[in-house]
């Protein structure tokens, strides 16, 4: 039955065309959420390649593969050995552990001929709210769509998220429940998701809990409270991309996290220990896991994380040599930034690389979903997110792109809904 409907995910997106989205309930529902009946129409045409008309398929047997990858993921956090090993190389700021595990983390994954395969882990990952508004905005068009699911309505989405704020709460502070959560960003009405962040608000303050949006520069911490025009803030949502908070202007939200004052949610110990890309050197290592402890069979579970090794000027020459099948990431990089994909490496930008500061990764096609341009077949790649909290998915999601990384620049490209067979 898996195979039958891995073959099956794989024809669909190869050939269905079916338009699914239904932009007008999209925009709608944006709206709604929003609380602004003008929202969603100027969300949508000011970013008219954020989200793609077509769904990706997927077999429940991939997505049940990316789910046990995860498990043995944050497992392997779990022991002392490998804790030792990833915070070796953190900054001091990310070695003391607060409690929290990290809201909505983000595990991305390409699917090739070998299945899924784990590309990169992301503390404060983008786009869940969104992705839940979207799979709730598609409609059936053709028998084989019928035949598919989408697992959550956005009122399940939104209880699992109020659980997982309420829930990093606790687990510093022991009890109650955050009165006042600022979603925090560096000048966040001019980042391109920001209607994620009203979308965070308003489904926090539907739900009986103060929330604000708010510059990251213009906290102030005093007297032992951080504030935010005056107001005590009790817990931060971080959309930060500064992922130890050493950057001037976050002083006063460094200050608060070193001292306690304030929960946050993803932190620098979250990213230490799940997301920096050094630690894929550990995690695509079956002689490394079994030292740390981890049992043979959430060893396996890690089969599809590609093998990634450190760049050094040792062995900067070995890297040159097998560059063709393998992407260099920057050890500090984020949202696809100097990502480099070896066969295109030039020697000016090698030199950069041989330095150091980089992590070689085995290349892993992405999957494809064919669309229609204009009336013409036309490949897409694709890549799937898992939206997660301590674990437990919260939503699939995929992204359709050209080019080397996803850009939200693609005609016909963007966020798609996963719909599972």
């Amino acid at each position: 039955m898996a195979e039958a409907n891995t073959s099956l995910a794989a024809q669909l997106n190869r050939k269905c065309f079916c338009i699914t989205l239904d932009r007008a309930a999209l925009s709608a529902a944006l709206a709604h959420e929003a609380g602004d009946p003008g929202f969603g129409d100027t969300f949508l045409a000011s970013r008219p390649h954020l989200f793609s008309n077509v769904p990706v398929f997927l077999a429940a047997s991939a997505l049940d593969e990316m789910q046990a990858t995860v498990g043995a993921i944050e497992a392997t956090a779990r022991l002392q050995g490998y804790r030792d090993a990833v915070l070796s190389w953190a900054p001091e700021i990310a070695q003391r552990d607060f409690g929290p595990v990290g809201a909505m983390m983000g595990y991305d994954f390409h699917l090739d001929d070998d299945g899924p395969k784990l590309i990169e882990v992301n503390t404060n990952a983008g786009g869940a709210f969104l992705n839940a508004l979207l799979a709730q905005a598609q409609k059936a068009c053709c028998s084989e769509v019928h035949r598919t699911s989408i697992d959550a309505s956005y009122d399940e989405f939104a209880t699992s998220v109020i659980a997982m704020f309420e829930n990093e709460w606790r687990l510093q502070r022991g009890a109650g429940s955050p009165r006042r959560i600022a979603i925090v960003d560096d000048r966040p009405e001019e980042q391109y998701l920001y209607p994620e962040f009203v979308l965070a608000r308003q489904l926090l303050v539907k739900h009986g809990i103060e929330a604000t949006i708010g510059d990251a520069s213009e906290l102030a911490y005093e007297g032992g409270k951080l504030r935010l025009d005056g107001r005590e803030i009790d817990l931060v949502y971080n959309r930060l991309v500064d992922f130890t908070l050493e950057r001037r202007d976050h002083a006063a939200l460094r200050a608060a996290y070193q001292d306690g004052a304030v929960v946050v949610t993803p932190n620098p110990h979250n990213h230490a220990l799940l997301s920096s890309k050094r630690n894929l050197t550990l995690l695509s290592d079956p002689t490394a896991l079994e030292a740390f402890g981890l049992s043979a069979k959430m060893r396996s579970r890690l089969a599809g994380v590609p093998l990634t090794t450190l760049v050094t000027p040792g062995n900067a020459d070995a890297a040159w040599q097998s560059r063709k099948d393998t992407f260099f990431k920057p050890l500090s990089g984020h949202g696809g930034k100097a990502v480099y994909r070896g066969d295109k490496v030039t020697k000016g930008v090698w030199a950069e690389i041989a330095r150091g500061g980089y992590v070689a990764q085995a290349f892993a096609s992405p999957g494809q979903r064919m669309i229609e341009i204009d009336g013409a077949p036309t490949p897409r790649k694709m890549d799937v997110r898992l939206y997660t909290y301590n674990g437990r998915v919260l939503l699939p999601a995929a992204r359709l792109y050209q080019g080397q990384t996803t850009n939200f620049r693609t005609p016909g490209g963007g966020f798609s809904p996963v719909l599972v067979i």
